[in-house]
């Protein structure tokens, strides 16, 4: 087995008409996937998806992070956090002028933004 790389990451939402709107609003571009049972987000060639919850969850997991780039982390993160996503770790500089932050969607799903100029999806 080979591993090819990230493709897709999926949120679990209660009312997925709101993240859709949420979403379409955070990135600037519609949905190129948009169904009852998920939405796709084409964002540089990876995906960021929706699903509905499908009962209430035990909980969302914090263990497995995923971190979308960005060129402004604090630009980024003060934007989610207007948008009505909550605080989980600030904009942080974990070295190698590489830095990290972290929200909670307004469905509870952590949302990573990185800045790592070493690092770009080709």
């Amino acid at each position: 087995m080979q591993l090819l790389g990230l493709r897709t990451t999926i949120y679990r939402v209660s009312n997925i008409e709101k993240a859709k709107a949420w979403y379409a609003e955070l990135l600037g571009f519609p949905p190129y996937f948009d169904e009852p049972l998920y939405i796709g987000f084409n964002v540089a060639g990876f995906e960021l998806g929706l699903q509905p919850e499908e009962g209430a969850l035990k909980s969302k997991s914090e263990g497995v992070n995923t971190y979308w780039g960005v060129e402004d982390i604090d630009a980024t993160f003060a934007r989610l956090i207007s948008m009505g996503a909550s605080e989980h770790e600030k904009p942080t500089d974990v070295g190698g002028n590489i830095k990290v932050a972290m929200v909670k969607d307004p469905w509870g799903n952590l949302f990573g933004i990185i800045d790592n100029p070493h690092f770009g999806a080709e």
